[in-house]
């Protein structure tokens, strides 16, 4: 089984295969007299000396079989499974599995066909528990994942499945792959959910406000049977899911509180999210594990985070890096980790931009943490004295090997007013940025009132947002105008149905334009592109555009059309395939693009 049977098992000597029956312990010493006894069915007991040979031959065996604790696994087989005919093996080993409890299908690829026909045979899997469907969906078009994974979720529920763990991570099905599996998170089959991951998906803010609906839904069905939904384990990391999205998943975990451990990395919440999440951490006492790791606290959220730390007693890990808590916050997660905090393990506060003394402040609120192990305070601006009195406080309390490595500390930073004067200015920006999401929250709210057809490839509505025409005023047989131009439709890209549509009809207006003109240098337009976006070095001093979402997505859409020259698509996908911290920022976006490319 695990995508080999028990094939083999008819060339090993009988008395090895009997220590299945007998759960015969390899790590007790034996010496010549040792013997295993071994019973067959119907049979009297034999006794045997157990061969090393025969040993190393069993545990060969039952490595490939796969099938510890009822556990089917296709992992990391690559198999392309786009038809019914493609799937006829792994339906085969699902239906000949009894007591099937976990199925794993990550590494490999699953079609429409393919996920129907896989659904039908775990229908009649009641006792299976646990789906690692992670990165399952390689080379997919993203419309081909919604129905994929709505076939999959009906299989299980039709089953009478009592999930415990659903793993659906590095899927790049964005928001319309959470209506995919919405309504199995809502049905009787995930009423007993203790572990839900969903990393690197590009959820996005609609996504994040789907998946908080959908369990907040099953947490109010499954109460009602006296059983509620007791979610131990969240992981949401790099899924652009920005305040609202973070906002919606919080009043799901105030409602739920359950949780043990939350993963949401890599998410651009700053602090209205931050803050929104603390309040709901606050009563979900039994959190062990906190990893909100590069998003934005600044002080508002830091100090609203070392409220909820207060309260909580049974917390282990906090991952707070690259999160810019700087002094002022670190010095309020000081004074809650000193007051309480019994069981920490690991305090995490690098790249924050923490001065030395609000470092010093951290380093003596551990001095009582016995289990401590591992403090990090890397890439903040401590200067050389201020790393040497941080290992003197810690050396004093002889905790110095608990603090991580400080090789990359950014230096004692002369600037006292820098951080005040930097802080003054985000709240500024802080509120232009909450008027603007007032403004899209109207705008989401239009959207959801569209009918719903839209979404089954009939004809939307005229988009709530109109993008000025691109072609008027510009140039189009320059290509650092059209580049220019590209840039700027591109930046207001957004996930939202009616926006997406809109820039994409502006890109194409433009890139129709340009591209069907004689005198444009199509090579010269890609070079410039690359250079703007940070992709290529040039000579001439060029500022690369901070967030490469838009761009990357726009690409997506124009290297498919009839008009873009397919001689451009190897150059594009070298630059988009070498490593860059603006592209991994963008993950999702980019992941999109290399899938396309790779067709082109």
């Amino acid at each position: 089984m695990g995508g080999e049977a028990f094939s083999g098992m008819d060339d090993l000597d009988p008395i090895a295969v009997c220590v299945l029956f007998e759960e015969w312990d390899p790590q007790r010493e034996s010496s010549q007299d040792d013997q295993s006894v071994c019973r067959f069915p119907g049979e009297p007991p034999v006794v045997a000396n157990m061969a090393s040979e025969d040993i190393a031959k069993l545990a060969e065996t039952l490595a490939k079989t796969q099938v510890a604790g009822g556990q089917l696994s296709f992992k990391g087989k690559s198999l392309k499974l786009n038809t019914a005919e493609d799937a006829k093996d792994v339906i085969k080993e699902i239906e000949d599995f009894d007591g099937l409890e976990a199925l794993r299908l990550e590494g490999n690829t699953v079609g429409v066909e393919a996920a129907k026909v896989i659904a039908k045979a775990l229908e009649k899997k009641s006792e299976l528990k646990r789906c690692h469907w992670s990165d399952m969906f390689t080379g997919r078009l993203r419309s081909e994942i919604p129905p994929a994974l709505i076939s999959l979720g009906e299989g299980l529920i039709t089953a009478g499945a009592q999930l415990v763990e659903l793993d659906l991570s590095d899927n790049a099905f964005g928001p319309d792959g959470v209506r995919g599996f919405e309504a199995l998170l809502k049905s009787s089959a995930c009423f007993t959910l203790h572990e839900l991951k969903l990393n690197n998906c590009g959820m996005g803010i609609g996504g994040g406000k789907i998946l908080a609906a959908a369990l907040t839904e099953c947490h109010r069905k499954s109460s009602a049977q006296g059983k509620p939904l007791a979610l131990k384990v969240f992981v949401a990391g790099r899924n652009r899911l920005e305040n609202d999205g973070a906002t919606a998943l919080a009043e799901a975990f105030g409602i739920i509180g359950t949780l043990e451990e939350v993963h949401m990395p890599q998410n651009g919440i700053n602090h209205p999210g931050v803050t929104a999440l603390a309040q709901a951490f606050a009563i979900n006492p039994l959190l062990r594990v906190i990893n909100l790791n590069d998003n934005t606290f600044t002080e508002k959220g830091a100090v609203a985070m070392a409220k909820t730390l207060k309260s909580l007693r049974q917390v282990e890990v906090i991952n707070f890096g690259d999160c810019l808590v700087r002094s002022k916050g670190a010095v309020a997660i000081a004074d809650a980790v000193r007051g309480g905090l019994p069981k920490l393990k690991e305090l995490n506060l690098s790249f924050c931009e923490i001065k030395r003394d609000a470092a010093l402040a951290v380093a003596e609120a551990v001095a009582d943490k016995a289990e401590l192990e591992k403090l990090d305070l890397n890439g903040n601006t401590l200067g050389e004295e201020g790393c040497e009195q941080l290992q003197e406080v810690l050396d004093g309390f002889s905790m110095a090997t608990v603090l991580a490595s400080l090789s990359d500390d950014e230096g004692e930073d002369e600037d006292e007013e820098e951080e005040e004067e930097e802080e003054e200015e985000e709240g500024e920006d802080e509120e232009e940025e909450e008027e603007d999401e007032e403004e899209e929250e109207e705008e989401e709210e239009e959207e959801e009132e569209e009918p719903q057809q839209q979404e089954q490839g009939e004809e939307s509505p005229t988009p709530s947002r109109k993008i000025p025409d691109p072609t008027s005023g510009t140039d189009t047989s320059d290509p650092e105008k059209v580049v220019s131009a590209f840039l700027k439709v591109s930046s207001v890209f957004k996930d939202e149905a009616s926006v997406r549509t809109a820039v994409q009809e502006a890109v194409d207006a433009l890139m129709k334009k340009a591209f069907s003109s004689s005198s444009f240098n199509s090579n010269a337009f890609l070079t410039r592109l690359l250079i703007h976006m940070g992709l290529l070095k040039s000579e001439d001093k060029i500022k690369a555009i901070a967030n490469l979402y838009g761009p990357l997505m726009a690409l997506n859409h124009m290297v498919q059309q009839d008009y873009f020259p397919k001689a451009l698509a190897p150059l594009l996908l070298a630059f988009v395939t070498k490593p860059n911290g603006a592209l991994e920022s963008c993950s999702f976006a980019r992941h999109n693009l290399l899938q396309t490319l790779y067709k082109v």
